[in-house]
């Protein structure tokens, strides 16, 4: 279309978008024909199935999904909350859960909280006004308010990371306290007795920090960061506990990015890992088996939440219960070169044997 041919319009007016009735015209169809085509595809043609999509292309029309979904109360769309997209150990399960819902004709629409209670309940208020089909929570949701509100909309809730026995409505995960009681077990039978813990300071690390120090018996020296944790602050916690407890054997992180940082800080205090320093991450990242060295770490199925998480929401909404509230996923400790001397170094005792699921 030239200049000359093109309506006028104000400047800043809006620009109108194609419409179905446009659709119809250029595939050459009925409106009620270009309805079924995109609506139901199984009841026409593939010829006019066809047509129709170019005509789509050609006109750049955007079916209103929302309002098509009216009738049968499906906005096609999963509501998906996270922390943060930068924290790594959550990126599987949000791959896979994308994936999973995209395979049943469904979309994940994710919005981040950044770790702030205020903002999870601005978060997930705005996905409800967007009708969602199914809300996804990477970990707990906090706000008692938020949680009733959840429960009065009756869509279905998954929670994920974290394990209540008093769940919105579904849990998939993990117990923290066990995953930190479990590493100050794996610390202890290691021989080490001058152990610190760096840890950022959401509800989930602090989880693990308590579970740790119940079973190590005794406060233990802590460096606390703001979440989600970097590099950068991973650096600085280990020169605040290096000032806590000079005669520092070991690190317990809450997360593998703060684990790679003190392991930097580390390096540039010429401090030996693991013969000077052990360091332990969780999370399992997939940069954690490939540092120099290789970080030891909890890991979590996160793929399998993600899994999980997709079948219990397209279940609920194909109107089939789930057999159960909660699924404790466990984990596993996973002992890589930041904890374990090389053969022949007589710093350290040899490894307990490790199993935790």
């Amino acid at each position: 279309m030239n200049a000359s041919s093109r309506p006028d319009r104000t400047p800043n007016a809006p620009v109108k978008g194609a419409t179905l009735h446009d659709v119809a015209r250029v595939a050459g169809v009925s409106l009620i024909t270009a309805s079924r085509a995109l609506g139901n595809p199984a009841i026409v043609s593939a010829k006019t199935r066809e047509r129709v999509e170019q005509a789509v292309q050609a006109t750049g029309y955007i079916p209103n999904l929302l309002a098509g979904g009216l009738k049968s109360r499906r906005s096609r769309m999963v509501a998906g909350i996270v922390p943060a997209l930068s924290v790594s150990q959550f990126l599987p399960t949000v791959q896979t859960l994308t994936a999973a819902l995209h395979d049943e004709g469904y979309q994940l629409l994710l919005g981040q909280t950044f770790y702030d209670a205020e903002r999870e309940d601005e978060v997930l208020a705005a996905m409800l006004g967007r009708q969602p089909d199914g809300i996804v929570v990477m970990g707990l949701v906090r706000s008692e308010r938020s949680r009733e509100r959840l429960r009065a909309t009756g869509i279905p809730v998954v929670e994920t990371w974290d394990i209540s026995d008093r769940p919105v409505d579904m849990v998939i995960g993990f117990s923290h306290l066990k995953v930190g009681s479990a590493l100050a077990g794996y610390f202890l039978a290691r021989g080490f007795r001058h152990v610190g813990i760096a840890t950022g300071d959401d509800h989930r690390a602090m989880q693990r920090h308590a579970g740790f120090t119940a079973a190590w018996g005794s406060e233990v020296p802590t460096a606390r960061v703001p979440a989600p944790s970097t590099l950068e602050s991973g650096r600085r916690v280990l020169g605040e506990l290096l000032e806590q407890h000079p005669r520092l054997q070991a690190v317990a992180c809450s997360s593998d990015m703060l684990a790679h940082g003190v392991l930097v800080e580390a390096r540039a205090r010429g401090l030996r890992v693991p013969q000077d320093l052990a360091v332990s991450g969780f999370g399992n990242a997939e940069f954690a088996a490939h540092m120099v060295p290789s970080i030891t770490t909890v890991h979590v199925d996160g793929p399998e939440i993600g899994r999980l998480a997709a079948r219990l929401i397209v279940d609920r909404c194909r109107g089939m219960p789930a057999d159960r509230s909660s699924f404790d996923l466990g984990f596993r400790l996973i002992e890589r070169a930041s904890t374990r001397a090389d053969e022949g170094d007589a710093g350290l005792p040899p490894a307990p044997d490790v199993g935790l699921d």
